[in-house]
């Protein structure tokens, strides 16, 4: 993979480009933000850089022998390690073919995703003992082709305490041209003793006008519906891409949140126990997709009012609602509704029951719309 080939991250992808060109690669580094950042992206792209006999000023050439390989996942000098379901396989090896076919079909994936793929029964993957024996084993050989060996380990935070444990000595001081990058979401699950044995790289998220113009590139998708996906997906590529495949879906938040305002300003109890009723019935995804659709739609509402419209980010059809809904939001009620939402998208990833929690959604609504 080629760093032109990576969603925004501009000033992240020069930064790994002149570690490899000024020779001053970190011999452990832990990649951290969100995997819709692009984490898993850009440690492909830096290592075929690294590897490639030809670098190019901004990027690797794309053809030598060594890009050719990394683009196949087939570079004997490459190694992956990612979360497995120990009921099928202890070692990462024995899902190698399902991990190229998930990266070439899109690069950009999280835990869910690759669950999917490996287990209809949808049971916990982890990185076990017997993964960080495999690795040691792997590092512990010369170099194929003379030059760096390289251990990339997905999603570091599931590596259970025993492997970690097993880790810390090579991770500290690995063999001689040989470089570990671990990507994770969160640091919270990784051991300190991991954590001060590597050199946090921070991938933040993918800024919002970089991401409306390759939409609108990669896609072809009008900029106001480019810019309203990527002001709402708050710079999550995965996030954005589940949106663009269900262009209808984008239809249904939109109507789901008009009639929620329009019900709760008119005060009418038995619809908006209907609505609650009808939301409590769509997936917990959907849910939590329509939570933060409508916090979208606030922090729009506010940009509507408090700067003529000149920076909202909105298709036509939300920017028609938003010139007479966007009076009901203001500073006096704004930060209520925010902080319901929020709260609402965290009790629902803990499985909240959701047909109580929608209706008393409904009726802090309706006190909230009446006192902008």
């Amino acid at each position: 993979m080629q760093f032109k080939d990576i969603v925004g991250q501009s000033e992240l992808k020069s930064h790994l480009i002149q570690e490899v060109l000024a020779e001053k690669v970190s011999h452990a580094q832990l990649f951290l933000g969100h995997s819709g950042f692009g984490g898993l992206p850009l440690a492909l792209a830096f290592v075929q850089f690294l590897f490639c006999e030809n670098k190019q000023e901004s990027d690797s050439c794309g053809q030598c022998s060594s890009c050719l390989k990394i683009k196949e996942l087939q570079h004997p000098d490459l190694h992956f390690s990612f979360p497995v379901v120990q009921a099928i396989h202890k070692q990462s090896d024995a899902f190698l073919k399902d991990w190229r076919e998930q990266i070439k079909e899109s690069p950009y994936f999280n835990l869910n995703n690759w669950l999917e793929r490996i287990d209809d029964k949808g049971r916990k993957p982890i990185i076990g003992t017997e993964e960080s024996q495999e690795i040691i084993k792997k590092l512990s050989l010369k170099s194929y082709e003379g030059g760096y060996k390289v251990m990339i380990i997905w999603m570091a935070e599931e590596m259970n305490p025993q492997c970690s444990n097993k880790l810390l000595k090579i991770i500290e001081e690995p063999p001689a041209h040989t470089l570990f990058i671990l990507i994770c979401n969160t640091q919270e699950f990784l051991l300190p003793t991991i954590l001060s044995r590597t050199q946090i790289v921070k991938i933040p998220r993918i800024n919002v006008g970089e991401l409306s113009q390759y939409i609108q590139g990669k896609y072809t998708t009008a900029p106001s519906l480019a810019d309203s996906i990527a002001a709402r997906v708050d710079g999550d590529f995965i996030e954005c891409l589940e949106m663009l495949v269900d262009a209808q879906e984008q239809d249904e938040n939109r109507e789901l949140f008009i009639q929620l305002m329009r019900v709760c300003y008119k005060k009418d109890v038995i619809p908006m126990m209907d609505w609650a009723e009808l939301i409590s019935g769509l997936t917990r995804e959907k849910q939590k997709i329509f939570i933060k659709y409508s916090l979208h739609m606030f922090r729009q509402s506010m940009l509507h009012n408090y700067t003529e419209n000149q920076l909202t980010k909105v298709s036509e059809e939300e920017n028609q609602f938003l010139k007479k809904f966007s009076k009901f939001i203001s500073g006096n009620n704004v930060f209520d509704f925010m902080k319901t939402f929020d709260d609402a998208h965290y009790h629902i990833e803990r499985n909240a029951n959701s047909k109580i929690l929608f209706t008393n959604i409904c009726f802090k609504v309706m006190r909230y719309i009446h006192v902008a």
